[in-house]
């Protein structure tokens, strides 16, 4: 196996072509074969080390550079000629389902950690998968950014990343590319990256790996989940809560993360079966080890003492 380049992060939710074609050629032996037909082909230009290497579609020279830096037509590698393979015009990428003008929690990967901002951007509507995409295919402003986002999990790995919520653009159906860039505040070292996704509605989930490639649904790689919410106690300035994780997919869950925006004036003060990761405004709660692994159909719960008024909040569920 080839060894992994010493940096550094790419979109994970929603997942960049090269995180998506990682996935997608994963094997129980530890060898990497892409089945989806696009990432063969990208493979086929870029060599399997784009795929080994696939948090490292960067430029050190960026300094958060876009239009006029990166030539149209190079957009998904940045310009970084060990990646043009993922610059090829397809619709048959793997894709993330979404619905237009809903709150997602994003999810990038800090393989190696640094600080900095993370603009997203959209396509226009007159955009077409047939064509490779320009800065002329993107709407001008981005329209979410993120600074110097919370983080966690491991370095080195799929569990470390950086998180935050935001609503996607309102409007867009069908096809698109969600175009991300990563620009340090410590180096001048900038990532680039392209999500294909449709938004029809979904919520997350992606289609387009496994066997079969671009054809069907194939069942998660580590499951599906969902969570719902009990409040089991109040009290004059604060309240208790349970929040139950059920695994709904075809196979075992390895691991999980539950994610809910806290009400004005609530704070979490101790959490149970779980691991809490303090974010502002959201509270995000992954796994315990001795709960990582949740069978099909089965749940398991956490709780937690809150400071504030007691509510009920939507929560997300997400698996690896």
């Amino acid at each position: 196996m080839a060894a992994p380049a010493s940096a550094h992060g790419a979109m994970m939710v929603p997942g960049s072509r090269t995180f998506l074609c990682w996935r997608d050629g994963l094997s129980p032996q530890g060898n990497i074969v892409p089945q989806n037909p696009a990432c063969a082909a990208a493979v086929a230009t870029s060599g399997d080390n784009s795929l080994y290497n696939w948090f490292s579609v960067l430029r050190s020279d960026g300094a958060g550079r876009t239009r006029g830096f990166v030539s149209d037509g190079q957009l998904c590698s940045g310009g970084n000629p060990n990646f043009t393979g993922y610059n090829v015009a397809r619709a048959d990428f793997p894709v993330t389902h979404l619905t237009s003008g809903a709150r997602l929690d994003f999810k990038y990967n800090k393989w190696a950690a640094h600080p900095g901002w993370f603009y997203l951007y959209i396509t226009k509507d007159s955009w077409s998968p047939t064509r490779p995409l320009a800065w002329n295919d993107l709407e001008e402003q981005p329209f979410l950014v993120a600074d110097h986002p919370a983080d966690t999990g491991a370095v080195g790995s799929v569990d470390g990343n950086y998180y935050w919520s935001g609503n996607l653009p309102s409007g867009k159906s069908g096809r698109h590319i969600i175009y991300s860039v990563w620009q340090r505040s410590d180096s001048q070292e900038t990532f680039y990256g392209c999500s294909d996704v449709v938004f029809d509605g979904g919520n997350g989930e992606v289609t387009g790996i496994g066997p079969g490639g671009g054809g069907g649904t194939p069942p998660p790689a580590t499951g599906a989940c969902t969570a719902t919410y009990t409040q089991t106690g109040s009290w004059s300035g604060g309240f208790q809560a349970e929040v139950r994780v059920t695994n709904t997919g075809t196979s075992a869950l390895n691991g999980w993360t539950v994610s809910w925006p806290l009400a004005t004036g609530q704070s979490i003060s101790s959490l149970w079966n779980g691991t809490y990761t303090p974010g502002g405004s959201v509270a995000t709660v992954r796994n315990a080890d001795w709960n990582r692994t949740v069978a099909t159909s089965a749940s398991t719960t956490f709780g937690f003492t809150g400071n504030g008024a007691g509510s009920t909040p939507a929560l997300t569920c997400t698996s690896p």
